[in-house]
């Protein structure tokens, strides 16, 4: 049963968790894997009665299976007009959702076999959100991520790529981040890289504290000493962990979707965002991964609404903190804080909270 409430698709927000891969609809990647002559498992494959996969990542062979749908997903990404294809429906997809700002995570490194290298991959991807930025009025800036089961080297060669590439606005490099299993590589051996991306003057967001516990998230704090953590939502299991949090002012990016999706919680119902709220920890909602997950981000809101019981006046304040959490520019703010003024004086809409439930 719906609860009452605003149109959560008009709720002006900004979408700072979301994958290059991942964010594909499941159409678009049975399109691609037709043409590309790619065999897709069962989990992978688009249907009417298509459900996302239950893949219980928290233990090693339960990643393996998402890691490897995952890859066979990036396998039918083949070139510069699939990436631009994807970079332009991922913000279509979000615009339709009232997004205003879309930071989205690639690693230029998964694409560069097919179109020349990492700077062609990543001037690819770059050009598109600046290309549909224009288009649509939504504004495309990108994260450059490392992963944790390469070399920290590449990680070095992927900071310095990203702050060439560095800017303030759509179509630029705003981010640098650092992604994939948590249980691989030694924290410390990313550092240099995150030193390079800051000394660039952009925000730094690697993902902790998801598959590993609130030692992940202060190891992350102290060591890498990020802007945003992708996920975060296991610091509530220590009080202290979760009072260093708050204290640091770290904006969370939280997933409900994917945490129920990968078994770190069992059910919407228990993932910590009150707690986290409570704590005074500024939270930003994204929807990591749709393609595997099955849930875009106002399905994220429906979830804090239905299944966490948080008001409009609470989910206003979400947006709100993904807003300001962001590198979006000053008028993109200002603008998207006047609407969500304007959306929370309007009256709750039932068919739209409805309707909002089933959009994921």
């Amino acid at each position: 049963m719906a609860v009452p409430g605003r149109d959560l698709a008009t709720l002006p927000k900004a979408h700072l968790h979301l994958h290059f891969t991942g964010s594909m609809r499941i159409s678009t990647l049975a399109e691609l894997a037709d043409h590309h002559g790619v065999r897709l498992p069962e989990a992978l494959r688009a249907s009417l009665d298509w459900v996302p996969p239950r893949l219980h990542a928290t233990d090693e062979r339960g990643w393996f299976r998402f890691q490897r749908l995952y890859d066979l997903a990036r396998a039918c990404v083949r070139g510069e007009d699939d990436m631009r294809r994807i970079v332009r429906e991922a913000a279509v997809d979000d615009h339709a959702e009232g997004s205003r700002w879309l930071e989205i995570q690639v690693e230029p490194s998964s694409y560069a076999p097919f179109v020349g290298g990492i700077t062609p991959a990543l001037e690819i991807v770059l050009d598109e959100a600046r290309l549909v930025s224009a288009d649509l009025g939504i504004g495309v800036g990108v994260i450059v991520a490392a992963s944790r089961i390469r070399h920290p080297l590449d990680a070095r060669t992927l900071a310095r790529l990203a702050v060439r590439y560095a800017g303030s606005g759509p179509g630029t490099v705003i981010g640098f981040g650092l992604s994939n299993d948590e249980r691989r590589g030694w924290l410390p051996d990313f550092a240099p890289a995150f030193d390079i991306a800051r000394r660039g003057g952009i925000a730094l967001v690697p993902h902790a504290g998801e598959l590993l516990g609130p030692s992940s998230v202060i190891d992350t704090l102290s060591v890498l000493r990020p802007d945003r953590i992708g996920h975060g939502v296991r610091c509530v299991e220590d009080p202290l962990v979760l009072d260093a949090v708050a204290e640091s002012g770290v904006v969370l990016e939280v997933c409900p979707g994917s945490n129920v999706s990968l078994g770190v919680y069992r059910s919407a119902a228990d993932v910590p965002l009150a707690d986290l709220l409570e704590a005074g920890v500024p939270v930003a909602l994204g929807a990591d991964d749709p393609l595997l997950f099955g849930s875009r981000l106002v399905a994220q809101y429906v979830i804090a609404r239905d299944d966490l019981g948080l008001d409009d006046v609470a989910l206003a304040g979400l947006a709100r903190s993904s807003l300001h959490g962001s590198t979006a520019p000053a008028e993109v703010l200002d603008r998207a804080d006047r609407d969500l003024d304007a959306w929370l004086s309007g009256p709750p809409d039932l068919e739209a909270a409805t309707s909002a439930r089933h959009s994921g």
